[in-house]
């Protein structure tokens, strides 16, 4: 759960939704690969000032929900989870390699959002975390995030 972050000049409670497409929409994401990457973003909020409140995968595309401070930007955000999770994932899971060609697991674009603390928290963290589950596909090929 997020709480308020509190440093010398100021106090924060910043929360993020972000989906991070894998390189050519493949689907990399299984048990093992979901595994390296939950362990990889503990490691990552320990050593950022970043607090990963909820991640959700389905198959081609991630969802996270995460809590961060004023100083880092969310591209800065982005670009550190994406960067060192990919090294991880590639170097403990060869088999991710074989479905990609070039290097990258993720797609160059993402989407990012702010999420409210007092209105949606909990109905993005519940979105994130049913991601891949037959429930949460409202409609065909279409995420619907609030109903």
């Amino acid at each position: 759960m997020s709480q308020y972050i509190h440093k010398s000049h100021n106090v924060s409670i910043l929360l993020y939704h972000y989906v991070c497409p894998a390189k050519y929409r493949r689907v990399i994401f299984d048990d093992s690969v979901d595994k390296i990457l939950i362990q990889t973003c503990k490691e990552i909020g320990k050593r950022y000032e970043i607090n990963i409140v909820e991640i959700g995968t389905d198959g081609d595309h991630v969802h996270f929900l995460i809590q961060s401070i004023p100083m880092l930007a969310p591209t800065t955000i982005a670009k550190i989870i994406k960067s060192i999770t990919a090294r991880e994932i590639y170097r403990l899971c060869p088999q991710v390699k074989k479905k990609l060609w070039g290097g990258n697991i993720w797609s160059a674009g993402y989407f990012v959002s702010t999420v409210g603390k007092n209105g949606n928290e909990e109905q993005i963290k519940n979105y994130v975390r049913g991601q891949g589950k037959e429930y949460s596909r409202l409609y065909k090929g279409q995420l619907k995030l609030f109903e």
